[in-house]
């Protein structure tokens, strides 16, 4: 079986023909770009001759300054090579892990074998440190878990959760393992499924096909803008309630806040969503609820080394069963007083 690790060919002669990667004591690759490159933009070419690392991430590493042509240092990605130029890339980390703190934090295992791991996120736990918040987060409980994760990007986390949104999600424990899988998320390969109860009474199933950007004025929300990243959400009604109705979403992309945001622009936020459940002003205000009824509940993709097909599954967390099941009480009542009582009734898992 081909190992999903090794990419296919683009342009092969370029990795056959290429200078082996020297790394120094300080990170730093020296790369002879082969004559078979060129015409190839830089951060294509980059991309083949250090196929551990993301194109995103060189990318990056570009823009910071972090990679040199002849000693010449470069900050555009799209810059086209002749061949035969000598490269210099700084591979430090993005962020170094081991400055962080390793903290005893119990962590809910899915699944675990050498090239990755799957957990369960409970709800209130921050995926990764930011600004005054070095202490307490999913990485910190990880390098506790797995110290060897210090030396892959980000602690090896390929994809985020919101803080109080809960549910499943895959760790790599390579760097190698690490690019495969956000290949596979690029390619759209990888299938997340997530529940949430919505205000309002959704019909039908639908698509959400809109560009997400941070919002032009209110700088800690995202918003549907025209000028920002591709977005599509798939979603289905699982059970309709009074005012409310419980949904599952489907992810064709990975947009920061990308389902509170669509759904919120569709005109059906999601219930306790603190910064975009004030929408729908025609929708009564819904019932109450700490945190968005957002839960990540199912995930699959390709395993990274064996090719594999492999999918997990999570219940919903009790917070949120507890909702429906309010939810559903108030349904039955209403109906038993007369009001409408349309809509499946299922058992949710």
């Amino acid at each position: 079986m081909k190992n999903p690790l090794k990419r296919g060919p683009l342009a092969d002669e370029c990795i056959q023909d290429s200078e082996p990667v020297d790394y120094s004591a300080n990170v730093t690759a020296t790369l002879i770009v082969p004559a078979a490159c060129g015409g190839q933009r830089v951060d294509l070419v980059l991309a083949r001759l250090l196929p551990q690392h993301s194109r995103s991430r060189l990318q990056t590493w570009i823009r910071e300054g972090k990679v040199a042509i002849a000693g010449g240092t470069i900050v555009e990605p799209r810059r086209k090579l002749w061949g035969g130029e000598t490269i210099t890339v700084d591979m430090a980390a993005d962020e170094p892990s081991a400055t962080l703190a390793a903290e005893n934090i119990p962590l809910q295992i899915v699944f675990e074998d050498d090239f990755l791991l799957v957990l369960d996120k409970p709800a209130g736990l921050v995926v990764h440190p930011g600004n005054g918040n070095r202490s307490g987060t999913l990485l910190n409980a990880l390098l506790h878990y797995l110290p060897q994760l210090a030396a892959v990007a980000r602690g090896g986390i390929v994809h985020r959760l919101d803080k109080d949104t809960s549910g499943l999600m895959v760790v790599a424990k390579t760097l190698e393992v690490q690019t495969a899988l956000v290949r596979q998320l690029q390619a759209r390969t990888v299938r997340r499924c997530y529940q949430a109860v919505v205000r309002g009474i959704l019909e039908q199933p639908g698509i959400v096909d809109a560009p997400i950007a941070r919002h032009p004025t209110v700088r800690t929300r995202m918003a549907v803008v025209k000028s920002g990243k591709p977005a599509r959400t798939h979603y289905r009604v699982l059970t309709r309630f009074a005012a409310c109705t419980l949904i599952e979403c489907a992810l064709e992309t990975g947009r920061t806040h990308q389902i509170r945001v669509h759904m919120n622009a569709l005109g059906y936020p999601l219930v306790g969503d603190p910064l975009y459940g004030t929408g729908g002003g025609r929708l009564p205000r819904g019932p109450a609820f700490p945190r968005q009824a957002l839960h990540a509940c199912r995930l699959a993709l390709s395993h990274p080394a064996t090719g594999a097909a492999m999918s997990w599954c999570s219940e919903m967390p009790a917070d949120m069963l507890e909702l429906v099941e309010r939810l559903l009480r108030e349904k039955r009542s209403m109906a038993t007083a007369g009001g409408s009582s349309d809509g499946p009734l299922i058992e949710i898992s």
